[in-house]
């Protein structure tokens, strides 16, 4: 685990080194301190000599200081390296989901991934900074006392013979309990974090059926289960202090036992016995820091386990392409097959054979499930086809590098996602040196400036988080207009234009016919009326294609076209 994360330790590896030294530097001052009192106990006083004990006095309190700014120093140290380290690894993994495929970020639930970023990352930093003060400043401190002592007397350090094992066996016993409930607490917090996001990412929903207290209980649930695991790991973690401590003043007491006669025969100086006792807590307490935090790193190794898993993960889609540009629209799938799952057994696209020329409009018609939205998912390497190749601009997306044909496509997918600011922050993500005059007239063509001109700041409206103050409908047009702003060879809209009227609808595509003559527009409908007037149309069946032609054609030999139609004009007379 160590070795998989140092290199995120890069930039602060100074700070590191500083710390340890200065950790291990204070624990050897404070060593020193009792060894100068038992000098004035034992020398100074009993001579009366005043001079001896001031010198010794104010070389205690010179002692004391640098013990205090070295511990200050560890501190600073310790704390810019752990912040620092914890920058790095959150940046890592950040950097690294923004490589994944969708296949990838399916693997981790998003409330996973956040945990993963957050918490993880914070008890990985939080244990470095423990490390850097306690897992130095405690072997230095457990050895020197440990040397100190049997050089005072060699018969009492023999207490340690008995203390020392015991104290080890407990550490390693209560380790060995609690690390596997650690992984299992980290799950359970997932969990939690799950429900609280999809809670609140759907509240509206939740409201609407009235389903508070069921999304209650099941908080409670998750809830319940991470409290119960938590007591139980941590349950071990607070035993262990009590049984360290009955163990500590255990030694203690023995040691006063023997060393009474000791001193009483003259073998041993009270002030050295008193020494003694301060090197025995210092032994002791050493133990029980190094306890402390071995139960912290036990819980961080459940943490780094969860940060590689995020690290390793190789994308699904790799970026080989060159720097070649897309000179055209033109979309080709020559026998193209793909599943979401490689283990599956059924294709959810089965034998796509498909050519669209530059500029045309294509139309794409299918039932619920019939993989519309897989199908152009396809062409801007959102997914990589399992077999058969996908062209666009007469060369395999594979050829082209994931920026450049990703800059060449754009896709308002069905999912209208706005992001919190203005109106006019949102609209530049199509083009972020867009002129006022740019982002008017892309929003004139998705027919959304209608709306933009009654806001109180037209552009400069803030859209509260993920757009929550326009409607679905202007929200559509919004992602609409953002596309257009990219001037792509491909524009594809997978069912955004459901929440407008057909009026509306008309104008758009009205727009997109004067506007963008060059693109390849590619509309996924469920209104027919939508499409009909395309250059061509693809009717999907199971993932196949079922039929292709102009809607005069589709009425004529495709009977599930035909069916769709009817029904909906049988529906619009019905409203009507």
């Amino acid at each position: 685990m160590i070795r998989k994360l140092w290199p995120y330790t890069r930039g602060c590896r100074r700070w590191i080194a500083l710390g340890v030294i200065c950790s291990g530097s204070e624990a050897v001052f404070e060593l020193l301190l009792p060894l100068v009192m038992a000098d004035i106990v034992g020398t100074g006083i009993p001579a009366g000599d005043t001079n001896y004990i001031l010198t010794r006095g104010c070389l205690m309190v010179v002692m004391a200081l640098v013990s205090m700014a070295l511990g200050v120093s560890a501190a600073f140290l310790s704390s810019q390296a752990g912040q620092g380290f914890g920058a790095n690894l959150r940046q890592a993994q950040y950097d690294h989901i923004q490589e994944y495929s969708f296949r990838n970020i399916e693997k981790f639930s998003t409330a996973s991934l956040v945990t993963r970023l957050t918490n993880d990352c914070n008890m990985l930093q939080m244990s470095l900074m423990m490390s850097m003060r306690l897992l130095v400043r405690a072997p230095v401190m457990l050895v020197s006392a440990l040397v100190l002592a049997v050089s005072i007397s060699l018969k009492l350090s023999r207490v340690f013979l008995i203390a020392l094992p015991l104290l080890l066996v407990m550490i390693l016993l209560v380790i060995r309990r609690v690390s596997p409930l650690f992984s299992v607490f980290q799950e359970r917090t997932d969990g939690v974090n799950l429900v609280v996001q999809e809670n609140l990412s759907a509240i509206r929903v939740v409201k609407s059926f009235v389903r508070e207290d069921y999304e209650e209980k099941k908080f409670q649930e998750r809830n319940d289960a991470l409290r119960q695991i938590s007591e139980k790991a941590f349950g071990f973690v607070v035993i262990n202090m009590p049984l360290m401590m009955l163990i500590t003043y255990g030694t203690i007491i023995a040691v006063m036992w023997y060393g009474t006669p000791l001193v009483q025969a003259g073998e041993l100086d009270v002030a050295l016995l008193s020494t003694f006792f301060t090197y025995i807590t210092q032994v002791l307490m050493s133990l029980m820091m190094v306890s402390m935090i071995m139960m912290m790193l036990t819980r961080s190794v459940a943490c780094g386990k969860r940060i590689v898993e995020v690290l390793e993960e190789e994308p699904d889609i790799r970026d080989t392409g060159s720097g070649l540009q897309v000179r055209d629209g033109s979309v080709d799938f020559d026998h193209v097959f793909f599943k979401y799952n490689p283990e599956a057994g059924a294709w959810n696209l089965q034998d796509i054979d498909l050519h669209i020329p530059s500029g045309a409009t294509v139309g794409v018609l299918g039932a619920t499930g019939s993989a519309k939205s897989t199908l152009v998912q396809l062409i801007p390497r959102l997914y990589e086809a399992s077999e058969g190749t996908v062209r666009v601009g007469g060369r395999p997306v594979g050829d082209y590098s994931l920026e450049n044909l990703r800059n060449a496509c754009a896709m308002v997918l069905q999912k209208n996602t706005l992001f919190s600011g203005t109106i006019r922050e949102n609209l530049l993500w199509g083009d972020e040196n867009a002129s006022d005059q740019e982002l008017e007239a892309a929003c004139e063509a998705a027919c959304a400036m209608e709306f933009i001109r009654r806001m109180p700041a037209g552009l400069d409206t803030d859209l509260g988080q993920g757009g929550v103050n326009v409607s679905g409908g202007q929200k559509q047009r919004l992602c609409i207009a953002r596309a257009i702003l990219k001037k792509p060879r491909v524009l594809i809209l997978d069912d955004s234009t459901s929440a407008v009227d057909t009026a509306t609808d008309a104008k758009i595509r009205a727009a997109f016919r004067s506007q963008l003559p060059d693109t390849t527009k590619i509309i996924i409908a469920q209104r027919v009326v939508s499409i009909m007037d395309a250059d061509l149309i693809v009717v999907m069946d199971d993932g196949r294609i079922a039929e292709t032609g102009t809607h005069r054609e589709l009425m004529e030999k495709s009977e599930i076209y035909r069916d769709v139609y009817q029904s909906q004009q049988e529906g619009a007379e019905i409203h009507g």
